[in-house]
């Protein structure tokens, strides 16, 4: 009787269910994420110089050493050689502006590297963007360094000076738009901005690519953008619509955030429907904040909330077990709360 219950145990033994194996690691989805941030670092070459990448490696260097430092002095496993430090550095640098001094992505790596991911656990345990965080704290602590931007190269010989306001600036401000500033400039690239915005068409290079390699869905940046194109779309200001549309689609951090920051896997949803409502919560909440918020931009703070309600989404959504009905899930909760009262 023993060893037929052994047999059995054997059989049942869960290691032996479907699983699904693949060659593709941590590793080789942070170098796709990797590929497709460059399109949009080297429009910001294009439009402000070399200097950025001063920036971009102060950033990705500070990274990589703040989380091999605090695995080391916690006598942890090295975990550099997966290159997340390296896309938290990447993005970080990204979101300031080309006028930010090295020192300052400095900080924000360490913010987001030892006290968002690291103190967490690591890697896929934070419930919050590193990146998007360090970026957050930067923006409380640093607010004139964050709020001033250089002219692009493509608007040198239109504008006076070297640094000038942004799109949005103007657009939520009492100020009206400048001429220069049309769609067809913010989809090139020659406006204002942090260092990986200014070029809707380099964003939708890296999103093509990181779509063709099958690293993200187009869930949740089609509802985050869309969402916020329908709202805005339906409540223009001045009379105008489209445009307005179309200016806070293309301006502003919306399509790198939708890309590149809300689809961050630890702190999205993995629920399909789950995703669709991230997307659009992402975008409600940006159109939010530009309307009503002291900041014209949105997208950091938007996607900051939504990442706390990621756990509740999946709940909301998860899928039931496999051939398993409601009513034996409602039978199996109702045996067990007898269970608990019997032995009360």
């Amino acid at each position: 009787m023993a060893e037929q219950e052994k047999k059995e145990r054997i059989i049942l033994d869960v290691a032996y269910q479907p699983q699904v194996r693949t060659l593709r690691d941590t590793r080789r989805l942070m170098l796709d994420v990797i590929i497709a941030l460059l399109p949009a670092l080297c429009a910001a070459v294009w439009q402000f110089g070399a200097k950025v990448l001063v920036t971009v490696a102060a950033s990705v260097a500070s990274a990589v050493f703040f989380e091999w430092a605090y695995r080391k002095l916690l006598k942890k496993s090295n975990t550099i050689d997966d290159l997340s430090a390296v896309i938290t550095g990447l993005l970080l640098a990204l979101t300031l502006p080309p006028t930010a001094p090295w020192w300052l992505p400095v900080i924000g790596t360490l913010f987001a590297i030892v006290v968002v991911k690291q103190l967490y656990g690591g890697i896929g345990k934070n419930f919050l963007n590193p990146a998007l965080a360090g970026r957050a704290f930067l923006l409380a602590s640093y607010a004139l360094l964050m709020g001033n931007f250089s002219v692009p190269k493509g608007l040198s010989g239109v504008v006076d000076g070297v640094t000038m306001a942004t799109p949005l600036s103007y657009l939520y401000g009492e100020n009206p738009l400048p001429a220069f500033f049309t769609p067809q400039a913010m989809f090139l690239g020659t406006m204002p901005g942090t260092i990986g915005e200014i070029s809707a068409l380099a964003i939708l290079l890296g999103f093509a690519w990181l779509l063709i390699r099958k690293v993200i869905s187009w869930r949740i940046p089609v509802s985050f953008v869309g969402t916020v194109a329908l709202l805005t779309l339906a409540f223009g200001r001045g009379g105008e619509h489209v445009n307005f549309m179309l200016y806070n689609v293309l301006s502003g951090g919306l399509l790198f955030g939708a890309v590149f920051m809300a689809t961050d896997y630890a702190t999205s949803p993995v629920t399909l429907n789950g995703q669709l409502l991230y997307g659009a919560g992402c975008g409600a909440l940006t159109v939010l904040i530009r309307y009503f918020g002291g900041f014209p931009e949105g997208v950091t703070y938007a996607i900051l909330i939504m990442n706390l309600c990621t756990w509740a989404i999946d709940k909301g959504f998860h899928r039931h077990q496999f051939g398993v009905s409601k009513e034996d899930i409602a039978a199996a909760k109702a045996a067990k709360k007898a269970a608990k009262e019997a032995a009360k």
